[in-house]
Parts: C-alpha cells; sequence; structure tokens
C-alpha cells in the first residue's frame, strides 16, 4: 500500500472556539475559530507512520501523542474546519517517506590534500604571531 493515507473523519474530533485578537462588533457572537484533535496512537494510520508522526519534535504534538491544530485565519467556520483538516493532512504528509538512510563514505584524497593545506596555512600564519626575536 503505497502512497498518502487517508485519514477518516471519525478519527479527528473538531471543537469551534472563540477566536484570538481583534473582532469588532461581531466578536462576541461568533465562535469561528477550530480546535482539531487527532490521536496518533488511536488513528488507522500504519504503524511507521505513526511510529515517525510520535518521533516528530512538532510543538502541535502533546506528550500523549495527540495533535493539536488551531485555524483561525479565515472569517467563516467552515473554511477555518478544511485549513485545519488540510494542516493535519499536510503533517502525515510529511512523515508518509521513509527518511533516506545515510551510507557512510570516505573522504576523497582530494578532500583530505583541501583540509591538510588549510590546516599548515593556518599553522603558518599562527607561527608568525610569535615573539620577535632581536
Amino acid at each position: 500500500m503505497h502512497g498518502e493515507p487517508t485519514i477518516p473523519h471519525h478519527e479527528y474530533e473538531i471543537t469551534a472556539i472563540r477566536a484570538q485578537g481583534a473582532g469588532g462588533q461581531n466578536i462576541n457572537k461568533v465562535s469561528n475559530a477550530v480546535h482539531l484533535r487527532f490521536d496518533i496512537r488511536a488513528s488507522s494510520l500504519p504503524a511507521d507512520h505513526q511510529e515517525r508522526l510520535l518521533q516528530l519534535h512538532d510543538h502541535r504534538i502533546t506528550r500523549d501523542g495527540v495533535v493539536v491544530i488551531k485555524a483561525q485565519q479565515h472569517r467563516s467556520l467552515e473554511a477555518n474546519r478544511e485549513e485545519a483538516v488540510r494542516r493535519l493532512h499536510e503533517l502525515v504528509r510529511s512523515v508518509a517517506t521513509p527518511p533516506r538512510v545515510r551510507r557512510a563514505t570516505r573522504p576523497t584524497l582530494a578532500s583530505r590534500r583541501r583540509r591538510l593545506e588549510g590546516k599548515s596555512q593556518r599553522s603558518a600564519l599562527k607561527v608568525q604571531r610569535g615573539k620577535v626575536v632581536e
């Protein structure tokens, strides 16, 4: 099963909250910001995806493994809901492909020569800083 995993609607919980910031006369009437909560461990995501998500050092992921996304850019509740879901999918998509394994390689002869050349130049510069003998 390759490709990006889909997240069923019943696996995340969306609650409407009051948006922060200025709202003018409308602020006390409308709850148009959105909190999205998604429990990684209880989800139907593949185990490797779950593991990589839990390994992420992302401020949106709590210690309990719950993704909390707050969306309040838009004026409408529906637009904020779509924005939150889009960001959740983006987060899951970022861990969909496993990281490439790094294979150790030996430094090339030329790079070793450049390194030693730089060291000897630095050494020569420091020798010149010595005391002046008359």
